[in-house]
């Protein structure tokens, strides 16, 4: 069933990953997909040509989420080629692999950037400009439940994400949006490998109950779940998605 028939989305950070999984899952869901990237042009009309190829419609969008006016064009664009927005999945993140004292100010800075700032950006456009009974979904993380070295700042941009998301359910909740965080634990991504040993991913793996690494489609179909109308009574939550890591 195309359980989003008529419904767009943005995505950020869909050219890869997590994010070009989800803008493909709600694709085939039956939605037009606004296919958020910052720098690889090639991944995202990539994700855009297989979207297409299976009859789906998209529009391929660069955009700097850190950069409040980028992030305003990002809805310009979306609003302008498809006549509104209806979803937001907030996907974009970046992740510096290192213990808080090796961290230097403008990583640390880069983080916060890219990983709040970017979420505030997006949820003021939304605020005004999300379709009534909308849907907000937030990519947050497991290691804001965890004590995982490395992951410090990281963990702390991605727990006041949760923190924003419950805020923003609340004062959005009559226009009938909802706004929900999913927490995924490790994903087999490029962005979970980067600065890990095989021995670090064995050892992740072995913390879930289900005894492996997750799948980004495992993410994607709760994404998908909580864009739909399923999902209208579920808001201000947060899913942890880690194959009971914690």
């Amino acid at each position: 069933m195309k359980t989003l028939h008529g419904k767009i989305a943005i995505v950020t950070g869909a050219s890869r990953g997590i994010g070009s999984e989800i803008a493909l899952t709600l694709a085939n869901a039956g939605a037009k997909v606004v296919i958020n990237y910052a720098k690889n042009k090639r991944a995202a009309d990539k994700v855009c040509a297989a979207i297409v190829d299976a009859g789906g419609e998209c529009l391929v969008v660069k955009a700097d989420v850190s950069k409040p006016m980028a992030v305003r064009g990002l809805f310009d664009k979306a609003t302008e080629h498809f006549n509104g927005v209806d979803i937001l999945v907030n996907n974009a993140g970046i992740l510096i692999f290192k213990e808080i004292a090796e961290m230097r100010d403008d990583e640390f800075d880069q983080i916060v950037d890219v990983n709040l700032k970017g979420v505030f950006y997006t949820l003021r456009e939304a605020a005004t400009r999300l379709a009534d009974n909308g849907r907000v979904i937030n990519i947050s993380s497991t290691v804001t439940r965890l004590m995982l070295p490395k992951y410090g700042p990281y963990a702390a941009t991605k727990g006041a994400v949760e923190q924003l998301t419950r805020i923003f359910a609340r004062e959005v909740g009559d226009k009938g949006i909802t706004a929900n965080t999913v927490s995924p634990g490790p994903v087999y991504t490029e962005l979970f490998r980067a600065g890990k040993t095989e021995e670090d991913i064995k050892r992740m793996a072995a913390m879930a109950s289900l005894g492996r690494i997750g799948e980004v489609d495992d993410i994607a179909q709760i994404v998908l779940f909580l864009a739909s109308d399923e999902a209208r009574w579920v808001t201000g939550q947060d899913i942890g998605a880690n194959g009971g890591i914690i």
